[in-house]
């Protein structure tokens, strides 16, 4: 029952950060989407602040699927690269509660130690998965820069989207900019 009752306690925390902002967010408004007492939250995450860092850890690991999902030892850099992207522009990525919990959870990491170490960590993972493409295509120093042009590319792009309220069209084309960016870079810096 218990992984029945975290994920119960993650999804109502993603429903009450969605709804409420992270700051107004509270045991309370948690357990009562869950429809479970306050004090299972403490039971099983030690409180509110270990509940969010599960939350995090959660959404981290449903982007990390996303692209593991779609990559085999076989597939080649280039098409990497695009699921990659395409794992970030994925509907999950694109729903409203989604979008809303990462936005209260990037704004809160500039206050939070432990938040801001699981962005750093989200941060440096999707470099290192492009940098790993990136070189199989061009030397190592252009693909670091490649990487990093292009993670900020990803981020900056489905910050737009999602700060403009976009449709499932503005996500598409979103990740269609980001894709075209990055055969740019593959171009101007290798093969």
């Amino acid at each position: 029952m218990e992984p029945v009752r975290r994920q119960q306690l993650i999804d109502a925390t993603i429903e009450s950060v969605a709804e409420r902002g992270l700051q107004a967010t509270t045991i309370s408004s948690i357990s009562k989407n869950a429809g479970l007492s306050s004090g299972i939250i403490s039971h099983y995450f030690g409180g509110k602040q270990g509940l969010i860092e599960a939350t995090v850890r959660y959404l981290l690991t449903n982007l990390k699927k996303e692209l593991i999902r779609k990559v085999t030892p076989n597939t080649n850099a280039n098409n990497r690269l695009m699921f990659i992207i395409e794992a970030n522009f994925a509907l999950v990525q694109q729903r409203h509660d989604t979008t809303r919990t990462w936005l209260s959870f990037w704004a809160q990491s500039m206050h939070d130690a432990e938040l801001h170490r699981l962005q750093n960590v989200n941060s440096k993972r999707l470099q290192s998965n492009l940098a790993f493409s990136f070189k199989q295509l061009m030397p190592t120093e252009q693909a670091k820069q490649a990487a990093e042009l292009s993670a900020a590319m990803i981020d900056g792009l489905w910050l737009r989207a999602v700060l403009s309220q976009s449709d499932e069209n503005q996500f598409k084309h979103s990740e269609k900019l980001a894709k075209s960016y990055v055969h740019s870079l593959i171009k101007q810096f290798g093969a």
